[in-house]
């Protein structure tokens, strides 16, 4: 871009020296002082003294609407990894293996940390609870926090071998 508008300077300035050269000056033009004249700059306002902006419940206009964490909006953000099953949410959940223990299923999850927990029906989590292991899933009934939605719980089937359904 800039080589174009350097070509474009050259090629201008080339042909208006051409052609002052090919023409004789008829009389000598009384020279008179040019003065550049260049428009006064607006003065920018400046507010008054005592002036304080006042958020009045408003929003701040530059925090994103959109969480840059990956989460669903009203899930919770996290700074720091589970340290136990109830710090888990739902959507973070992995179903890692399923077994039978004096007949009643008990699940292996982990979270994003990679750290596995053993859960059973029942057991709380961050946004939820563990409503029923079988041996290939982990149903879940999920809190929704959403204000805008009419549902306020949702069950989430969780699979052994990866997968939601919803």
């Amino acid at each position: 871009m800039m080589r174009l508008v350097s070509l474009a300077l050259a090629l201008v300035a080339m042909t208006g020296s051409v052609c002052l050269s090919a023409q004789a000056p008829a009389s000598p033009a009384p020279s008179a002082p040019a003065t550049p004249v260049t428009p006064a700059a607006p003065a920018a306002p400046t507010p008054p003294a005592n002036y304080a902006y006042a958020p009045a419940g408003r929003r701040d206009p530059f925090v994103a609407l959109v969480a840059s964490t990956g989460t669903r909006p009203g899930t919770p953000a996290r700074t720091a990894p589970a340290e136990d099953l109830a710090g888990l949410t739902v959507e973070e959940l992995i179903v890692r293996g399923t077994l039978q223990s004096r007949g009643a299923w008990i699940a292996m999850v982990s979270g994003a940390s990679g750290k596995v927990f053993t859960a059973r029906a029942g057991d709380k989590l961050a946004d939820g609870t563990i409503r029923a292991i079988t041996a290939e899933s982990v149903t879940l009934l999920e809190q929704v926090n959403d204000p805008l939605s009419t549902v306020r719980q949702r069950e989430v089937r969780k699979f052994l071998r990866g997968g939601e359904t919803k």
